[in-house]
């Protein structure tokens, strides 16, 4: 199978290759985090990819076997938590380790094969990038590899993220056809960990405490999904609108114009929706669990993520104070200066040239 490649050398080495299969993918968190680095890497970077699109078992085949006859005595950078298992010459960024952890979440053969993948991964790579102090944390504690061999490089914001004007996010409402009532919002897939049937349980119960208010779900669902378990939803309480797919064009004006942006994920490795709220000077209320106290700093509201109760006073104690929300804001904004693309770049380039020159 042919391999579309750049080149470029680190200090007369050998050139750094990167594992580029995340082209094939939409941009999620992993994938959008691969594009951002990567792409302001490129004059140093060897692109790796399949000549067309390969996903699921073809593409960890590709992975684990085609992959390696194109690296040569390059140093790999795997930027999302997979990599051939036998190169040792290589960096991987490992996001989080939710398989691992919360095996339900996901179908059987998913965890079957991360189960494995990730601890042989985090053994035989040469040294790991955690994208937070808690992702750094489960690594090491979970596949026993010693601190100093897993480097933390913080995730980014665009600098697209920042608070629009209301003429901009009226133009997002008419196109995405949604009433001019104040809104709450929540932006993320569709999949169990991230703790909509508890979002929506916790508006069933202060809905009528609001009235002017809405709740916009923005994402994608993963129903049928191969990967995720479905996220059984029973009821729909009122003034509740799924958006789907929101472009990103539009997603600032979408952040810039919420109430608060509520986010009551179960799991998260680092939690690019809240960061790129803040950006945006949207109150965010998130949950008190894994990476996102990290990630938010004073600048949030926080809930117990499995507490409906906890959920539904905070969204109320947020929309009923304005001052609290003007003060959220503004901590908000200045929290979400310190994560860059720019600055991740220059980090994780600092350990791929470092580790390159490693025998």
């Amino acid at each position: 199978m042919a391999e579309q490649t750049k080149s470029s050398r680190v200090n007369g080495k050998d050139s750094i290759a990167v594992n580029a299969r995340f082209h094939v993918h939409r941009k999620a968190g992993m994938q959008r985090y691969a594009h951002e680095v990567s792409s302001r890497l490129s004059e140093h970077l060897r692109e790796i990819r399949p000549s067309y699109a390969l996903k699921g078992p073809a593409g960890h085949l590709w992975e684990q076997v085609c992959l390696p006859a194109s690296v040569g005595s390059s140093l790999l950078w795997s930027p999302n938590n997979t990599g051939p298992v036998f190169v040792r010459h290589q960096v991987c960024t490992i996001h989080d380790i939710i398989p691992i952890d919360r095996p339900e979440w996901f179908s059987r053969s998913f965890v079957s094969w991360y189960k494995y993948l990730l601890p042989a991964l985090a053994k035989s790579a040469q040294h790991l990038i955690a994208i937070s102090e808690f992702t750094r944390s489960r690594i090491i504690n979970a596949f026993g590899v010693a601190p100093e061999k897993v480097s933390v490089v913080l995730n980014g914001i665009g600098p697209e993220f920042w608070p629009r004007p209301a003429s901009e996010v009226e133009r997002v409402r008419k196109t995405l056809g949604i009433s001019p009532a104040p809104y709450l919002l929540y932006v993320g897939s569709v999949e169990p960990r991230k703790n909509l049937v508890r979002l929506l349980d916790a508006w069933e119960r202060i809905h009528k405490s609001c009235p002017d208010t809405q709740l916009l779900i923005t994402g994608l669902s993963t129903r049928g999904s191969r990967v995720f378990s479905d996220v059984n939803i029973s009821r729909i309480p009122e003034r509740v609108f799924f958006t789907g797919y929101v472009s990103d064009e539009d997603l600032p004006a979408l952040y810039s114009g919420a109430v608060a942006f509520v986010y009551p994920s179960l799991y998260e490795g680092f939690g690019l929706p809240p960061a790129e709220a803040m950006a945006c000077g949207t109150p965010v209320i998130t949950s008190n669990g894994t990476s996102l106290p990290e990630v938010v700093g004073d600048a949030a509201v926080l809930v117990d993520p499995e507490n409906v109760t906890s959920i539904a006073d905070a969204i109320l104690r947020v929309v009923n104070n304005e001052s609290l929300r003007s003060e959220m804001s503004r901590r908000g904004i200045k929290r979400a200066q310190r994560f860059t693309w720019d600055n991740a770049a220059a980090q994780t380039w600092e350990i791929l040239s470092r580790e390159a020159l490693v025998a």
